[in-house]
């Protein structure tokens, strides 16, 4: 399988198309809310974002070079190297930190090496996965991306962070450094998985999913390194992303989506629907990518906590497996749904607890969990008889019996 990725495109949203987008974890329409309502350096640097993701809309450049999956498929040791950046945007920038290195000091490098390791453990352990290609891929991270630069993304082959607003006044910042949220770190390494296995397109429904299922084993990675149980967890994605000076828990929640924040300068309350019914069906967000997750992102919370424990054991189960093998680059919620519940029934059984669990879940957000039944067969004449005698035997058998 071979995958293509450009180098050359400025990292924000939009510039690498609908199969290939470049995947940042801050939603394009926060920064317009910043862009409109912040001071005016906070303004000056959402419209920087901005400016360069309408510049690359639209376009699709020829990437310089092939991914290739490699060809053997081993039990795989992590492999980690983290770079700085300096302040700068070049990738992948200057070394500072590989696999089995201590600690340097530095909170954004140790954050980088240890939520990129945090995230191989849980989909190896767990679901027998080898890194993000599931081939054993080295994790590779930038630190001290640019000056001021308020995202992370993945970006095909790597992870990229900015510092947010640490170079601002205390009372000024809005954003944390990107390295501060374990399940940021997750939830972006999860768009590789993605890549690499169901491929969803970046756009409507599917981008929605894709969205989703970063954030979902973005909160598994969380609750595993926290040991917390589903009830325990607090289901909030980019949880301290966000400084005091934001009314914001973080970016998403996926138990209460829409009530994540309710902020002015971040353009007001959280735009996330948590059924169908509010579906967001407008062209901002790539068809609402971010938005909509809410909806199967309260599904799963559902499912997990009618399962109760430890969600990475056996909803999580459920969605990698769905989404390594049951999906495609067009799927919707309701083939999500439907996929999920067979998954459930083959891990646990028709009518189990954890099948009735994942129904419930998308039940009560307004997504349909059955498929259509078959068209009924075209009536067909009836097959002509032979003429019978009593009781309906037929003749020639009466000759038979009685003349040989």
């Amino acid at each position: 399988m071979r995958m293509k990725h450009s180098r050359n495109c400025h990292p924000n949203c939009s510039c690498h198309g609908d199969r290939n987008p470049l995947h940042c974890i801050v939603p394009p329409y926060v920064l317009r809310g910043i862009a409109t309502n912040g001071t005016p350096v906070q303004q000056e640097r959402a419209l920087r974002e901005l400016s360069v993701s309408g510049q690359f809309r639209g376009q699709r450049q020829q990437l310089a070079e092939l991914v290739e999956r490699p060809t053997a498929r081993g039990g795989g040791a992590k492999q980690r190297i983290v770079y700085s950046a300096d302040n700068e945007s070049r990738l992948p920038g200057r070394r500072v930190r590989g696999e089995g290195d201590p600690a340097t000091g530095d909170a954004a490098v140790d954050e980088a090496y240890d939520g990129s390791g945090a995230t191989f453990d849980l989909y190896q352990e767990f679901y027998g996965r080898n890194s993000i290609d599931d081939r054993g891929l080295t994790l590779v991270s930038t630190v001290h991306y640019g000056q001021g630069y308020d995202n992370a993304f993945w970006d095909g082959r790597q992870m990229t962070y900015g510092d947010g607003d640490e170079d601002l006044p205390v009372d000024q910042r809005l954003f944390n450094r990107f390295t501060i949220s374990i399940d940021i770190i997750a939830h972006e390494l999860t768009h590789g998985v993605t890549q690499y296995e169901a491929g969803l397109v970046y756009r409507n429904q599917p981008g929605a999913l894709n969205e989703h299922f970063s954030d979902v084993f973005g909160a598994l990675v969380k609750q595993r390194v926290r040991n917390q149980t589903v009830d325990a967890a607090d289901w909030i994605i980019g949880e301290g992303l966000f400084t005091a000076n934001v009314n914001a828990a973080g970016i998403r929640s996926m138990k209460a989506p829409g009530d994540a924040y309710n902020d002015p300068v971040l353009g007001g309350k959280d735009p996330q629907p948590a059924h169908m019914r509010d579906i967001y069906t407008g062209s901002r967000d790539n068809g609402g990518v971010h938005i909509n997750s809410g909806i199967p992102n309260r599904a799963f919370y559902i499912a997990a906590m009618e399962m109760g424990g430890y969600a990475w054991e056996k909803a999580g189960r459920i969605w990698y497996i769905t989404l390594r093998d049951k999906l495609g680059v067009t799927s919707e919620f309701k083939e999500a749904a439907v996929q999920t519940l067979k998954v459930a029934a083959q891990l646990f059984g028709e009518g189990s607890l954890e099948q009735k669990a994942v129904r419930k879940g998308w039940i009560e957000v307004g997504v349909e969990t059955e498929t259509a039944p078959p068209p009924s067969p075209e009536p067909q004449p009836p097959t002509p008889q032979p003429p019978a005698g009593c009781l309906g035997t037929p003749l020639e058998t009466i000759r038979s019996l009685l003349f040989g």
